[in-house]
């Protein structure tokens, strides 16, 4: 025992006393620190000075309103230009070269032989009104049991193709295929009324070749008064209504025989 008491005495021996524990170790004894003063003394109204390394700096506050955040987008000049290039655009029906007000002004011209024809409107390509009348002219053959739909349409090509041969020799501007093909399916309303009236009663009588005369130089008038005024040929209206009066009597006799 006196053995181990010895060996109790001798270990871990040193210099460190409790009263140091009073002293500024690590300088935490330091009076003018202001985090060693004592509870209930420091003043909590001062800010901080010191900010340990990794902490987070203090976010600045919201300004903005609830529900309001603000704009902090603005978009590219590519979006921008894209939105104000559609509401430039122009309407469907323009794009396709579909306008109401030429196709009645052109219809008007054709059942008013004596109205003077304007040739800025006459010289568009617009095949929307031709096609329905080229349907109609079928119809209404149809309803008289004559179902002629590729006549039609086929002497109506062969009979463009030529008149855009004819008036392109003939005049000095020159005309393209699809105006040509728009004044005469405009000029075939009248054919129509032709075709409406074999439904009623027969044709093949005198009256009805009084009619269908007056139908085909109808017809003849108001398409060489169009080419006229859209190709500026002053007096060569004559001429031109000849091939048109062949043409459209063709049409005439599909709808008498």
């Amino acid at each position: 025992m006196s053995c181990f008491d010895n060996f109790n005495t001798d270990f871990y021996q040193s210099s460190y006393s409790v009263d140091d524990q009073n002293q500024a170790g690590y300088a935490y004894g330091n009076t003018e620190e202001p985090y060693n003063k004592p509870y209930g003394q420091y003043d909590y109204s001062q800010p901080m000075g010191y900010t340990a390394p990794g902490m987070m700096q203090p976010q600045q506050p919201y300004t903005g309103q609830i529900f309001q955040p603000a704009q902090t987008y603005s978009p590219s000049p590519s979006q921008s230009m894209y939105s104000s290039s559609f509401d430039d655009e122009p309407p469907l029906l323009e794009e396709l070269g579909i306008n109401f007000d030429h196709i009645w002004q052109k219809t008007l011209t054709v059942l008013h032989p004596m109205k003077v024809a304007d040739g800025s409107i006459m010289n568009e390509t617009d095949l929307a009104g031709p096609m329905v009348f080229c349907l109609a002219f079928g119809a209404t053959l149809l309803l008289s049991g004559k179902i002629q739909f590729g006549y039609v349409y086929g002497i109506s090509a062969i009979g463009c193709l030529g008149m855009y041969c004819l008036l392109n020799l003939m005049s000095m501007t020159g005309v393209s295929f699809g105006c040509v093909a728009s004044v005469l399916g405009y000029c075939l309303l009248p054919m129509i009324l032709l075709s409406s009236f074999g439904v009623v009663f027969s044709l093949q009588g005198m009256m009805g070749i009084i009619i269908t005369a007056a139908i085909i130089g109808w017809c003849s008038f108001s398409a060489s008064k169009i080419f006229i005024s859209a190709l500026a040929m002053d007096g060569q209206q004559l001429l031109v209504a000849y091939p048109c009066a062949l043409l459209y009597g063709v049409f005439a006799l599909i709808s008498v025989f």
